[in-house]
């Protein structure tokens, strides 16, 4: 059991940035990622349809006999996550949600900023977030609609994405923010346009990282982790699997098969 793999989603290539910072500090784990491109953006559907999404993905990684899943998707963790811990007492789910606890710790201004889909923006755990850690804070929010659809095209540097950028952060920057969210898990990938856009002494915050260490957390709880070799990454999509396997490269900096998901 500790060798078996850890399952990983997302509505797209965003989760894609987690599934780096998984690697990254747990190089034992083997991984698999199911990007449901065929459905996305998840920020448009249902709660009910993502819901049923999010059963069909847990359903997959039982099947390919996942010892944990991480719920890389803020949306997708907003509207599922709860449901799956349900159905799957014994299984260690990780989801998302935004750095408002760190941002509003870090911040020297007072000021932080939040770039996110108007989805994460909108929900109720959003703003108990923010009822929780922000209280004594400023919290500047900006929708992006448009930025995940460059990034699943895998545009990370034309200047339609450093113009329609430049205007989400305007807001911000004229608020005094000194420490931004990013809010959704395709904007890590965004990081180096943003380091071009914003002042070096503007900290970007974004939750990768600290969903590795909660899943490593997790899997040690239950001796689960892993003595390795890892086996290689696993790449499932219910778009193109050509598409998808084109843009691997740029944002995972290695080629691997796509496998088509049809479910």
């Amino acid at each position: 059991m500790r060798e078996a793999p850890i399952g990983v989603f997302d509505s797209g290539v965003g989760g894609l940035s987690v599934l780096a910072e998984i690697q990254r500090l747990l190089p034992n784990e083997s991984l698999l990622y199911v990007g449901d491109c065929g459905n996305i953006p998840y920020g448009e559907k249902t709660p009910e349809f993502i819901r049923q999404r999010c059963s069909v993905m847990a359903d997959f990684f039982v099947a390919q006999g996942a010892k944990a899943i991480v719920v890389a998707c803020n949306t997708a963790t907003v509207a599922g996550v709860a449901d799956l811990r349900r159905d799957y007492p014994h299984w260690p789910i990780v989801g998302m949600e935004p750095a408002v606890k760190p941002a509003a710790a870090a911040t020297r201004s007072g000021v932080v900023g939040v770039l996110a889909t108007t989805g994460t923006l909108q929900s109720a755990k959003f703003a108990a977030l923010l009822d929780r850690f922000a209280t004594d804070v400023q919290v500047v929010t900006q929708p992006c609609p448009g930025l995940v659809d460059l990034i699943e095209a895998g545009d990370l540097h034309s200047p339609a994405l450093r113009a329609l950028l430049g205007g989400y952060l305007e807001p911000l920057l004229a608020a005094g923010c000194d420490t931004i969210i990013l809010g959704c898990t395709h904007y890590p990938f965004l990081k180096p346009l943003l380091r071009q856009l914003i002042p070096t002494d503007i900290s970007l915050i974004d939750t990768g990282a600290a969903v590795a260490r909660q899943l490593q957390r997790l899997l040690a709880e239950r001796e689960l982790l892993a003595e390795g070799p890892a086996s290689p990454a696993q790449f499932w999509t219910s778009g193109s699997a050509q598409h998808f396997g084109n843009i691997l490269p740029i944002l995972w900096n290695n080629a691997g098969v796509v496998r088509s998901f049809s479910l």
